[in-house]
């Protein structure tokens, strides 16, 4: 499972709750009534973005179904919000008649993290905007005929030519994308290299970042007036809807204090509802994210699961809370995700065992306080052949300073197997150095240049990162992983040794103690 796909995914999931599946079910719900207003809205906001005209198919071409989905929005007040939107099945599509390029970026989670570190430190004001309907804001890059929506058809032979991007198609992201791009280019801002979804415009001493994650944007800016200013832009441009200050987004909420010093994300709401989805709102907690016995999974020899798709859907909102806010089930969630294909029971009693961990640490969250450091630094370590199939799993995290929560953090089977312990750590801090020079590129287009501090338990790895010491045991490593030696040999990154009981990072690694845990990363 894909970052972005897991994100989508657990949204959705959330979204849908006692939602109708079809046209069909939403004529026959008892909340009939609401449906219809919320179809009613959506034909009205295709009028107002002239997103079709309706004509006769001409010949040789073909329509593509539609169909009704539906969703009930939760917003961060408890309100819920019904919605319907009329989406293309772009399933159907033919490439290169009805569609050609079709990637559209969204923003990291680790640079909106980033980007917090970096409004407490720079005080700056955090607000958020949305872009309503904003597909059909982009304009079609192909002919493309839709049929018309159960409900509103005019006639059995007509259908719709598109004007605009319709929800569904496969190159309407990358078409508004585009779109909203060109707007803010236009208006000089200047896209980040690092992260396409990032865009900064510096006027003097003033300065506004913008960070799009598809139609939802937050705004940082130094000073009110270039913050009303940007909203002004943006309103001219495109429908929008102010949601003022940042408080929740992407299911994550976020609280920021008067002085605006520091900026809490959590995602107790969204745990919630994931574990009222699954049936675990009164489950027992555990202490722990899962057993040592977890690492075992991979040959056990339980029964096959009769419903594969329950696990999966609680290993994809798994995911999104891991990637979000909660980098202290990163190792279990990983191990978690090896077995999607062909899931046990014993992998769906581990994946519960996630949960009721959730259940008991509901309130931990990430906090991001001012600091006037201006340094980056990470822990890196590896867990050799800790695998039944021998290999070795490499976790590494990232902060800014010493007082916030970590911007970054990763838990990885390593692609080979390692034959000795040094190998496996150095394996895992090439992972590191790679992450470690994209925060560093990031840090520079938010704040400025940033020297980099590694620090690793294993002191025959960072030997070896140095010199091409012990050749007979390290001349069979791939040479993708020396490529350290160059990046630590420029300067912009060094390693420091810390002792095996300091290391952080040894929670991403291997299932660890109640104590171990809180001792090693604090969540508050």
């Amino acid at each position: 499972v894909t970052e972005v796909t897991s994100h989508e995914m657990c949204l959705d999931y959330c979204y849908r709750l006692n939602a109708p599946a079809c046209y069909e079910d939403a004529m026959k719900s008892h909340e009939k009534q609401r449906w219809c207003e919320a179809m009613q809205a959506e034909m009205k906001t295709l009028d107002e973005h002239n997103t079709f005209n309706v004509c006769k198919l001409p010949k040789g071409k073909h329509a593509i179904p539609g169909k009704w989905v539906y969703a009930i929005k939760t917003d961060a007040n408890g309100e819920n919000h019904f919605k319907a939107r009329y989406v293309a099945k772009g399933c159907v599509q033919r490439h290169d008649s009805d569609y050609d390029e079709t990637f559209a970026p969204t923003a990291k989670m680790s640079t909106v993290r980033m980007l917090m570190q970096t409004c407490v430190d720079e005080k700056l004001h955090v607000h958020q905007m949305d872009v309503k309907s904003a597909y059909l804001n982009a304009p079609i890059d192909n002919e493309i005929f839709v049929r018309e929506p159960e409900g509103f058809k005019t006639a059995d032979e007509n259908v719709w030519r598109l004007n605009k991007s319709l929800y569904g198609l496969k190159q309407s992201g990358r078409n508004w994308n585009q779109t909203l791009h060109n707007s803010l280019v236009e208006n000089d801002f200047a896209q980040s290299q690092t992260d396409s979804c990032l865009y900064i415009r510096h006027r003097g001493q003033k300065k506004v970042i913008i960070l799009i994650w598809v139609d939802d944007l937050i705004i940082a800016t130094t000073d009110l007036k270039s913050l009303s200013e940007t909203k002004a832009l943006l309103s001219s441009k495109f429908k929008m809807k102010d949601m003022g200050v940042l408080s929740w987004f992407l299911g994550i909420r976020f609280l920021i204090n008067e002085n605006r010093t520091q900026i809490e994300m959590n995602q107790t709401s969204f745990i919630e509802k994931v574990l009222e989805k699954f049936g675990m709102t009164n489950c027992k907690p555990k202490a722990v994210p899962c057993d040592p016995s977890v690492k075992d999974l991979k040959e056990s020899d339980s029964a096959v699961m009769d419903d594969p798709a329950l696990y999966r859907k609680i290993v994809g909102s798994l995911i999104y809370i891991m990637t979000g806010t909660r980098p202290d089930i990163s190792y279990c969630v990983t191990l978690l995700s090896q077995f999607l294909k062909q899931p046990l029971e014993a992998h769906l009693t581990a994946a519960k065992h996630v949960l009721r961990y959730l259940k008991g640490s509901l309130d931990h969250k990430l906090t991001f306080v001012h600091s006037q450091s201006e340094r980056l630094f990470g822990f890196c370590d590896a867990d050799w052949g800790a695998l039944p199939e021998r290999r070795s799993v490499t976790g590494y995290c990232f902060k800014m300073n010493q007082h916030s929560s970590y911007v970054s953090w990763k838990s990885k089977k390593q692609q080979s197997v390692a034959l000795s312990t040094c190998e496996a750590e150095y394996m895992g801090i090439s992972a590191a150095v790679q992450e470690a020079k994209f925060l560093r590129k990031l840090h520079e287009d938010l704040k400025g240049p940033v020297h980099v501090e590694l620090f690793v338990d294993n002191q025959s790895a960072m030997a070896l990162t140095r010199n091409p010491v012990q050749h007979a045991r390290s001349k069979h490593i791939d040479i993708r992983y020396h490529f350290v030696r160059c990046e630590i040999e420029s300067g912009w990154i060094s390693l420091v040794f810390v002792p095996s009981e300091g290391n952080v990072a040894d929670v991403l690694t291997k299932p660890v103690s109640k104590n171990s845990l809180r001792r090693i990363i604090v969540l508050d």
